[in-house]
């Protein structure tokens, strides 16, 4: 126990580890440098990896539940899920990963994540037309990131670059946009077949951009 703090500190990585936020190598890393026996440089050197971030949310689970009944709701979310895997794969994520209804993928690049934003865009569409989709199917929000992030947890990718994702995916982003970190338009800006459109918003935390296919230029 601290001599500050009269209180029982969880110190055991193992014990941490059971309620499954980290795995125990990465909670005994994180105390180690808490209390001084690894240096910050030694947990990056061991953990950075620089991945595109592609933070995927679907749109209206909570007023689907309310409307059209929580199993239909979450049989949006399959419909989604199995439409929106398949291009992940095809643009070739290294991960992917689904929870509720939000859905992670890493890239090796951003020029991939984009594509498959796009992608899973258009064949989100198509499937809303065809006979297999809900009275009310769900549409996607995206937002990417680029950069370097820690390979750890259960998407393999934490940091500040995941959290703008993250941030742009699930808060700002509306359905069938596109939303990018400053870092990933600073990668991809150069091309032609994209149209970007720097954001403008007074609430805003940092700089971002809203990216749509330029058909005039495939």
């Amino acid at each position: 126990m601290a001599a500050d703090f009269p209180h029982e500190l969880l110190d055991d990585a193992a014990d941490l580890a059971s309620y499954r936020g980290w795995t125990e190598d990465e909670y005994r890393d994180f105390l180690d440098v808490r209390h001084g026996r690894l240096s910050v440089a030694e947990f990056h050197d061991k953990y950075t990896c620089r991945r595109a971030i592609l933070a995927l949310d679907m749109t209206g689970l909570t007023s689907s539940a309310m409307t059209i009944g929580e199993l239909e709701s979450l049989l949006r979310v399959v419909d989604a899920q199995r439409v929106c895997i398949p291009v992940l794969r095809d643009f070739g994520a290294d991960l992917v990963r689904c929870f509720a209804d939000d859905m992670v993928a890493l890239f090796e690049n951003p020029n991939q994540a984009l594509d498959a934003a796009f992608e899973i865009h258009r064949r989100v569409a198509l499937f809303s037309q065809s006979p297999q989709a809900s009275d009310d199917p769900t549409q996607c929000c995206i937002g990417i990131g680029y950069g370097d992030v820690f390979a750890i947890g259960p998407n393999l990718a934490q940091g500040d670059e995941m959290n703008r994702a993250a941030k742009l995916g699930e808060d700002i982003a509306r359905a069938n946009e596109t939303l990018l970190t400053e870092r990933t338009y600073e990668v991809l800006k150069k091309r032609r077949d994209v149209h970007f459109h720097e954001q403008h918003d007074d609430d805003q935390l940092f700089q971002f951009y809203r990216a749509s296919p330029n058909h005039s230029n495939p």
